[in-house]
């Protein structure tokens, strides 16, 4: 099975499936003499991990990081990063009965088809679980770039919406990461109910992005709004994604969207114009429901823990094109003006 890796000068490779001994990454590309800081890379894990809430799963992981390379006293070499997180909750049995059933929607019967095998205990490779290799990525990408700030939350489960986006990345996202205190306690109500039956639900997720370099992205085929399509529709669940005013542009008239410099989402022609990068997202209802998930440990919603994945990625895209574009930069004569 290939396709495990993701990007060009910062890259990463993800290892690991949910009820195996651990998860992991491989960070190739990370400049030397970065500082490392345990306790900071437990806080973002912990932003992502499950079992702290109770519309979360109620399977509970320390996810300790263990640094295998790449780091000495505190400092990053410029050889690959390696960390793993190991398993210490898994209850393989609860996933007997999908041996040999499908969830609809979930990779169960796609991969059965396309490998002849697949490891139906938590998913394997296609649980969620392995979205902690990208936190652990898009942690490191952030101490290459310090100054950029990528700020997700929830804008709507199901039928609950957020009447008003937030201005600004100080917003307080709550329990949950929705930005709205009432919001938040009838979404919970809400994903209680959700679990007490069986049943899931989906959502959008809002992506703000402040600090991004000018001039990232490789167009044709390379273009920043393209790689984060990519990294976004990556995440497990995510089933839409949009720049700036996405799916609006379908009923703007030109006129309209010319007058408006924040329509574009921060990004021309695929590049990135030094403006906010403004991105959403639509994750889907998980696949397990009915008594599969009464009798089992599953999320009734992807979207409080996935808020950490959202951002991760985006800086792991960010740093990515930032490091093309100062290798590219390097090439240039002396004289050449930016």
């Amino acid at each position: 099975m290939s396709g495990n890796s993701f990007g060009q000068l910062f890259k990463i490779t993800t290892f690991g499936e949910s009820h195996g001994n651990s998860l992991g990454v491989v960070i190739d590309g990370l400049p030397a003499n970065l500082t490392f800081n345990l306790d900071d890379l437990k806080k973002e894990l912990k932003r992502r991990a499950p079992g702290q809430h109770k519309v979360h799963t109620s399977r509970a992981e320390d996810d300790h990081p263990e640094v295998l390379s790449g780091i000495f006293e505190n400092k990053t070499l410029g050889t690959p990063v390696t960390i793993i997180v190991r398993n210490t909750n898994q209850k393989s049995q609860d996933y007997e009965p999908l041996k040999s059933q499908y969830r609809p929607g979930h990779a169960d019967q796609t991969t059965l088809m396309k490998y002849g095998i697949r490891d139906y205990r938590g998913g394997g490779r296609a649980s969620g679980r392995e979205t902690v290799a990208r936190v652990i990525a898009g942690y490191f990408a952030g101490l290459v770039l310090p100054q950029l700030s990528a700020y997700a939350y929830i804008s709507q489960v199901g039928p609950f919406k957020l009447a008003n986006l937030p201005k600004d990345h100080k917003v307080d996202r709550g329990e949950i990461n929705i930005p709205d205190a009432s919001l938040t306690q009838q979404v919970i109500s809400f994903l209680e109910s959700c679990k007490e039956k069986g049943e899931s639900a989906g959502g959008i997720v809002c992506l703000s992005i402040v600090g991004c370099p000018i001039g990232l992205g490789e167009p044709v085929f390379d273009k920043l709004k393209a790689d984060l399509g990519k990294a976004m529709l990556s995440i497990p669940a995510c089933a839409g994604f949009s720049v700036g005013k996405g799916f609006d542009f379908g009923h703007l008239l030109g006129s309209q969207v010319s007058g408006d410099p924040s329509a574009f989402g921060g990004i021309e022609g695929g590049i990135s114009n030094g403006s906010e990068i403004f991105l959403q997202l639509a994750f889907k209802a998980t696949s397990t429901i009915g008594e599969k998930a009464l009798n089992g440990r599953h999320d009734p919603c992807v979207l409080p823990r996935v808020v950490a994945v959202v951002e991760a990625m985006a800086k792991i895209v960010i740093v990515d094109h930032f490091l093309r574009q100062a290798a590219y930069a390097s090439f240039l004569p002396s004289n050449t003006s930016q």
